[in-house]
């Protein structure tokens, strides 16, 4: 299946270093941010993660503000939102917004697994389509010699 690159996006520290720790030892890479903003300048360089998980409620740039960056500056970066009961509403709204899924904090690591490994499947398809697709493409324009 290759690597799985993620990134977490939550302002609280111990969450985020803990579901760090917890993802690297089942051999994801994982990148992290602790607000919307520095996401955004992480993901300018890391254009090939595959998967973000972002929470919902974060100071400044709030995750439904971040999910519409993510979108466009990785339109096939799969998003799960990360939500308390509190915000279940914006997480609905952030899957309106092209998010894949949406997991309430805390959450069964085994779960999260799941919802990344059926996110990064999601991101791969997709990917695979858009090049098959385009050998198409280039293949149709090309001429080939009539006898």
């Amino acid at each position: 299946m290759g690597e799985i690159f993620i990134m977490i996006v939550d302002d609280e520290t111990p969450f985020v270093e803990t579901m760090a720790k917890r993802l690297e030892k089942r051999g994801l890479f994982v990148l992290t941010a602790f607000s919307g903003q520095e996401a955004l300048e992480k993901l300018a360089e890391n254009k090939n993660l595959d998967l973000v998980l972002l929470d919902v409620k974060m100071p400044g740039m709030d995750g439904i503000e971040t999910l519409r960056e993510i979108k466009k500056m990785i339109p096939l970066a799969e998003v799960v939102m990360l939500t308390g009961h509190a915000t279940v509403e914006n997480a609905i709204k952030g899957m309106k917004l092209g998010a894949f899924d949406y997991l309430m904090k805390p959450c069964d690591i085994d779960l999260l697994m799941k919802k990344v490994q059926e996110g990064v499947d999601k991101k791969r398809n997709h990917e695979e389509k858009i090049k098959e697709a385009n050998i198409k493409a280039v293949l149709s324009t090309r001429h080939l010699p009539r006898y």
